[in-house]
């Protein structure tokens, strides 16, 4: 049953971030499929240090909420796979919107299922878990990704780029739920 909620929450929050990312490209086009996979992590790195400052100060003076920025950490995230998957040079023609949602879609297909599978094996745990902590993983997660990236993709036992990017769009869902979660409560 627990599996059951978690599932709506996650395709919820999943719709809320495929629908700015559909708003976003409306407006912006495919502006970001100019960035190298090290600039993707640069802007999940400036999301993550930003909720992790609000979290640490209780000081916000941007009006744009944390929750924008963990929906952002999905978006980039999913962006950031997309990029690793279908690099995009110079001078390579841009794919159309539907291209680009289709991509996107699968790869949230993927992380999803990788969600279910982790939540089969390690249960409900996350939702035991302060949201302060998810932050801190999704930092570990990047300087993990930065010291990957430095390596030039090299690792000697260590999950891949697009692994670690999963992680933290699950991670930033989960965190989304959870905010729901306690803002519901009196």
């Amino acid at each position: 049953m627990e599996q059951d909620l978690t599932l709506k929450q996650y395709r919820n929050i999943i719709a809320r971030c495929r629908l700015l990312f559909t708003r976003k490209m409306s407006d912006y086009g495919h502006s970001w499929r100019i960035l190298r996979p090290m600039s993707m992590t640069d802007q999940l790195l400036i999301k993550a240090k930003r909720i992790r400052s609000i979290e640490q100060s209780g000081i916000q003076k941007v009006e744009d909420s944390v929750d924008q920025d963990f929906i952002g950490l999905v978006n980039y995230g999913i962006m950031a796979i997309i990029q690793l998957r279908f690099p995009v040079s110079d001078t390579q023609q841009i794919e159309t919107d539907t291209e680009i949602l289709e991509r996107y879609d699968q790869v949230q297909l993927e992380i999803e299922e990788l969600m279910l599978a982790k939540n089969h094996d390690y249960g409900e745990v996350w939702r035991e878990m302060r949201i302060s902590s998810m932050t801190d993983l999704i930092l570990m997660k990047l300087l993990r990704i930065k010291q990957i990236e430095e390596q030039e993709g090299r690792t000697l036992v260590s999950e891949g780029l697009d692994a670690n990017y999963a992680d933290i769009v699950n991670y930033s869902i989960f965190a989304l739920i959870l905010g729901q979660h306690t803002t519901q409560q009196p």
